[in-house]
């Protein structure tokens, strides 16, 4: 038995373009090229998208590597110079940065001798305050730690037989102030 291929019918032959055509020029046809009405035309579009999305996307994969890169250089520059530092400052603020001769200080721990003792948390409070404990009699700026630590920093603003302290706030390398504190009477 033979079997034989019958032409579509009228339904499965319907056009997949539009029923209205716009006469255009012929052009030439080289061997092997399809008609202008055939499907591949049609499918021209999407094959030309195609290269451009591909295209697109190792450059989106470059830009993100070297976004990626640059956060990496900004984080480490960031650590090696300091901005963790400054941003530490920030949310730690010094409350005693802006004191002068007048304020008063807050309780400090007690420190006899010549012992020196570090301080979190030293702040400025009103005078006529519970808390104060200690009178700003003086203020000295630029001083090392060297000098912050010399008996000297703070003579000239304590009285004959006075108790003084000194509260200094010096980076480790940098310059910073000293305060000279009397006990608040």
């Amino acid at each position: 038995m033979s079997e034989q291929v019958a032409p579509p019918t009228a339904a499965d032959a319907a056009p997949a373009e539009p029923a209205v055509e716009t006469p255009q020029p012929a052009e030439p046809q080289a061997a092997g090229s399809q008609p202008a009405g055939s499907a591949a035309a049609g499918s021209q579009p999407a094959e030309a998208q195609a290269p451009e999305q591909e295209a697109k996307k190792p450059g989106a994969k470059k830009a993100l590597k070297i976004a990626g890169a640059v956060l990496v250089f900004v984080v480490v520059a960031g650590l090696k110079f300091g901005v963790a530092s400054a941003i530490g400052n920030y949310f730690n603020k010094d409350e005693t940065a802006d004191a002068k001769a007048g304020d008063c200080i807050a309780e400090l721990p007690e420190v006899t001798g010549t012992e020196q003792e570090t301080v979190d948390g030293a702040k400025v409070v009103d005078c006529t305050s519970t808390d104060a404990a200690y009178s700003v009699v003086g203020r000295v700026n630029d001083q090392t730690k060297a000098q912050a630590n010399a008996d000297t920093t703070c003579e000239q603003y304590f009285k004959e037989g006075e108790q003084g302290y000194i509260y200094s706030s010096i980076e480790p390398g940098k310059t910073g102030y000293v305060l000279c504190l009397t006990k608040k009477a």
